[in-house]
């Protein structure tokens, strides 16, 4: 078995080409994140592919439903947008006030605006401002960041988005530099040095994946594979990071963490 990689460095206008490549080699199966599935599902109507997707694979046209995916595709979704609320909580726990919350949004991804619409809401209920600062490229994020300290935040979320978890040693070492509280969504940015995490774990939905192009390749057709979802969430604190920040974090929520790294 030979395995094709192609990686778009965060440049989505590179993925169109990218997908038709792979499906002109006639491949037994295609891999793709949201949103670069959307393109190998454009190109091909018969090659099996499997995708990982922290948004709704059904809101955003990727199968008919989670039990009966249809057509060729199928994966493993990571319901990493409906996490949006429960991260604001956990910011809010840890920087308890009146000072607004930055988020830190991707333009040009396709999700943002949804992500976006269930943090206002849950802001909302919090009683608690929120602030967005949008970036597209490293140097956007860094602008970002400063843009964020210098209006006072108490703290940053990050959305879900490929294109930041291709550069969480970045978020991780501004949010260290301008001193400033922030949530993620992988639990790699607090093995990095981030403060804290929350979200799937991603490293066994991508172990599903492997099993289900497996059951491909042996004769399984995509449209008989669930849609497969994650019934672990980790909570990830870096108590190293959170004393460097002066935060006390509860003994209650060090109680609910999964990993608590000292």
């Amino acid at each position: 078995m030979t395995i094709e990689y192609r990686w778009a460095e965060g440049q989505y206008d590179r993925i169109p080409a990218m997908a038709a490549d792979l499906v002109s080699r006639n491949v037994g199966a295609v891999v793709a994140n949201y949103p670069p599935v959307l393109e190998a599902k454009k190109a091909t109507g018969t090659i099996p592919i499997v995708f990982t997707s922290a948004a709704d694979p059904v809101k955003v046209g990727l199968v008919a439903s989670l039990n009966r995916p249809g057509a060729n595709v199928t994966g493993v979704y990571f319901i990493a947008q409906a996490l949006g609320a429960k991260r604001l909580n956990l910011l809010h726990e840890l920087v308890p006030g009146a000072a607004a919350i930055a988020i830190l949004a991707n333009p040009k991804f396709l999700d943002s605006n949804l992500q976006l619409q269930e943090l206002e809401a849950a802001a909302a209920v919090l009683k608690r401002q929120i602030q967005v600062e949008h970036a597209a490229t490293a140097e956007e994020i860094g602008n970002a960041f400063s843009a964020a300290a210098e209006k006072r935040v108490a703290g940053l979320l990050i959305l879900s988005d490929p294109f930041f978890a291709s550069h969480n040693k970045q978020l991780v070492e501004l949010a260290a530099r301008h001193k400033l509280p922030t949530i993620f969504n992988q639990r790699e940015y607090a093995e990095d040095g981030g403060l804290i995490t929350y979200g799937s774990d991603f490293a066994d939905g991508y172990r599903l994946v492997g099993n289900y192009v497996g059951k491909i390749l042996k004769g399984a057709k995509p449209a008989d594979l669930p849609v497969l979802q994650p019934t672990k969430f980790e909570l990830v604190i870096n108590l190293k990071t959170a004393k460097a920040l002066g935060l006390n974090v509860s003994p209650s929520l060090l109680a609910t963490a999964d990993q608590v790294i000292e």
